[in-house]
């Protein structure tokens, strides 16, 4: 074909040059996607670093994932611990990065025919944030709107900078002599200046900056934690003197099995961690103080040097979670030092009526258990140790309660920082309107630790059967062992107390095959564990923890 020339081409010339880099509709959304994304990401990494200088306040990603938490519905809290398990947590936040990520793509495409909404929509996700600051346990209304404010301005900045960036596509135009359609670039409307290399050096410059500002989050939230006072809390030499009597106990009582069978007191680094907490809550003791009010005659309020100075107990103790599979981990025993409860709800005067102690932690998560249970003997301490150290920060520190014989999702409040007297009828825990049952007591548990389930032996060489088993605040009397549906009593430890687990063994020299191994306890009131199969759901897991091993 032959080209006609025009006003706007000499006969003899090509097209004119232009800045503007002709580009596909396809790429020219793909970049406009990537502009919301930059600026979706410079909005959090913003608001996160804003956060962090006004730590313990959230950022605004725990923030929202702290509210998913406590709004999400049953069976998605279920479904999210049945698919990944401990990681439902760092699962939860990645989900709300890539939601975030997802919507500011989608406002980036939209901002290339109304950038007003798109705007709007940048508006409305800052807003999201800061309504989940404000509303957070550890938030505020200030805090909601400095940081919200500061990153919605980012993140809206962001997105105009980027967007105008973006090349135009390249649309047919009509020819002035001949009527042909001819491919003429269109101008990009708001910045003629642009090319495909010119953007992405800025949506990379806006990236890298987000990221920037994310790790120095990070490293702004590490610097305000409250280890170094931790670390500085000096124990009383004699409450050293007893922790150490128990574990020379424990030591002196342990079965000697080896490594394979879990020891009677286990370290905080391996101890169990369950708890709502995205992000472990980081308390000044110079600032935190326990009060207890409610049903009771005269509420008391205490500082942290106030709960050291007070007359402790120190005693082994076995947590459980109401979660724990059977045969499961989310168990642990611990020495543990504190205030009896009993002392300090005796202080404050306990009215008639009063049937419920309600918990509060400084994240906001609450339980509540029996009162009768802080008067029967058993061990309820407001701790401040373990193991002879100063709680640790993600099992407590500075205090939090310490209940045997109740599962931890009616009791083992940490960070804790209100005690409510109440009723029974007048108040629900966290968990309680999310299915599970009002009262949570411990049941009586085994669990085989050696030999592993599906486990090659020896055939013909002796070989321990060893393991756990535990009943807080009724103690351990008996355990069995069922090898091919005979069973035969086993060997216990020393008992520590009636708080604590007790190990137990049996030894066995395998015949060549296959077999089956089950456990069975009895505790101190007598009761054998069921055989019955249950969930751990709404009240705790029951029946015998059974594997099969073969001997070759």
């Amino acid at each position: 074909m032959i080209e006609t020339p025009t006003d706007e081409q000499p006969a003899g010339t090509a097209p004119a040059a232009h800045d503007a880099t002709p580009s596909s509709p396809q790429s020219q959304r793909a970049l406009a996607a990537l502009s919301g994304v930059a600026a979706g990401a410079a909005a959090l990494g913003a608001g996160e670093l804003i956060g962090a200088f006004r730590a313990p306040e959230p950022g605004p990603v725990i923030a929202v994932a702290n509210r998913v938490i406590d709004l999400a519905p049953t069976w998605f809290v279920e479904l999210g611990k049945s698919i990944f398990g401990l990681a439902d947590k760092p699962a939860l936040i990645v989900g709300t990065v890539v939601l975030s990520v997802v919507f500011a793509a989608i406002l980036g495409l939209v901002s290339l025919r109304r950038i007003q909404l798109a705007v709007g929509g940048l508006a409305a996700f800052g807003l999201l944030g800061a309504i989940a600051i404000a509303t957070d346990a550890q938030g505020s209304l200030t805090g909601a709107l400095i940081t919200g404010g500061i990153a919605t301005a980012v993140g809206i900045t962001a997105l105009l900078t980027l967007i105008r960036r973006v090349p135009r596509s390249s649309v047919p135009s009509p020819s002035p002599t001949t009527g042909a359609d001819l491919p003429t670039p269109i101008e990009n409307p708001i910045d003629p200046k642009v090319n495909r290399r010119s953007f992405l050096t800025w949506a990379g410059g806006v990236s890298a900056t987000a990221a920037g500002a994310a790790v120095l989050a990070n490293s702004v939230r590490s610097r305000s934690s409250v280890q170094e006072a931790r670390t500085s809390v000096a124990l009383e030499p004699e409450v050293d003197e007893e922790v150490q009597g128990w574990l020379d106990a424990a030591a002196e009582a342990d079965l000697g099995v080896g490594q394979e069978l879990t020891p009677l007191v286990v370290e905080d680094g391996e101890f169990y961690l369950i708890d709502t907490a995205l992000v472990k809550p980081q308390v000044d003791p110079t600032t935190w103080s326990l009060r207890i009010s409610g049903m009771v005659d005269t509420p008391i309020e205490i500082s942290y040097d106030e709960l050291l100075e007070r007359s402790t107990t120190v005693a082994p103790v076995t947590l459980s979670c109401v979660s724990n599979e059977v045969g499961g981990g989310l168990v642990g025993n611990a020495i543990w030092q504190g205030v009896p409860l009993v002392d300090l709800l005796e202080e404050a005067g306990v009215q008639e009526g009063a049937t419920q102690v309600a918990s509060r932690s400084i994240d906001g998560w609450t339980c509540g258990f029996p009162t009768e249970a802080v008067f029967d003997g058993r061990t309820a301490l407001v701790a401040v140790s373990m193991n002879g150290e100063p709680l640790p920060v993600r099992h407590g520190f500075p205090a939090r309660l310490v209940v045997s014989g109740l599962y931890g999702y009616v009791s083992a409040t940490k960070w804790l920082t209100d005690i409510e007297l109440t009723t029974i009828e007048g108040f629900d825990g966290y968990w309680i309107p999310r299915g599970w049952s009002k009262l949570g007591p411990v049941k009586t548990q085994s669990r085989i630790d050696t030999p592993r389930r599906r486990e090659t032996l020896v055939a013909g060489q002796p070989t321990a059967i060893a393991g756990v088993a535990w009943a807080p605040d009724r103690g351990v009397d008996k355990v069995e062992v069922s090898i091919d549906n005979e069973w035969v009593e086993a060997t216990l430890s020393d008992e520590l107390g009636a708080d604590a687990w007790r190990q137990w063994m049996v030894s066995w020299t395998p015949t060549p095959g296959d077999h089956v191994l089950a456990v069975r306890a009895t505790d101190g009131s007598g009761d054998t564990q069921t055989a019955d199969l249950a969930p751990p759901a709404p009240n705790g897991a029951t029946g015998w923890h059974t594997i099969g091993v073969r001997a070759e």
